[in-house]
């Protein structure tokens, strides 16, 4: 429940800008760095959060996650956490969704997961425990992580199902906003540029 006097806010940065997020490789375990671009946008962050107090900052322990972090200024703080990787995308690592179709033509992530990978609801019982983690705080939390899980906490914050994460789209390096309006679980911002 957020304090009366300061609503608690969830902050989520979705990583910097990689080769693969730029060609629409799906990517989860094959640990990328970032771009020119992806680095240059992600230090843009540190401003934003240079006079900002958070309760709490954890990253998934990817290295594009991890950059993005050290690049807004939060490194110091954070706390990496496998609940923040991004889906395991099994056999499908690596290939964009069009490679994918080519052999089913219906394929989508949220609905189908991936063979040898996760499911919409795998992801789902990882952001829940970082939900909980994130509610136990008093203040500002702040999250690094990566698209689809990304997509899927914000779904399951607003009491979704984990599979309507697909109506979220999230770009690289990017801001998002989870909060209250009153006692409601709402979205206060997506996909914020600095």
């Amino acid at each position: 429940m957020p304090n009366s006097l300061s609503p608690k806010r969830i902050f989520l940065i979705r990583h910097g800008e990689t080769e693969w997020s730029l060609n629409g490789r799906h990517t989860s375990r094959t640990d990328l760095e970032l771009t020119a671009e992806g680095e240059r946008r992600a230090a843009e962050l540190e401003s934003v959060f240079a006079h900002h107090a958070f309760d709490l900052v954890l990253t998934s322990p990817r290295v594009r996650a991890v950059r993005t972090c050290e690049l807004a200024g939060l490194l110091p703080k954070a706390e990496h956490t496998e609940d923040l990787r991004e889906w395991d995308y099994g056999d499908y690592e690596g290939l964009t969704t069009s490679t994918i179709r080519e052999t089913d033509p219906s394929w989508t992530i949220f609905h189908d997961g991936v063979p040898n990978g996760e499911t919409a609801e795998d992801v789902a019982a990882r952001v829940r425990r970082v939900i909980d983690r994130a509610a136990a705080v008093p203040g500002d939390v702040v999250l690094f992580s990566h698209g689809h899980a990304l997509r899927v906490l914000a779904a399951v914050w607003l009491r979704l199902a984990p599979e309507d994460g697909e109506r979220f789209y999230l770009e690289t390096g990017t801001i998002s906003i989870l909060g209250f309006e009153r006692d409601m679980r709402v979205i206060r911002m997506w996909n914020g540029r600095v």
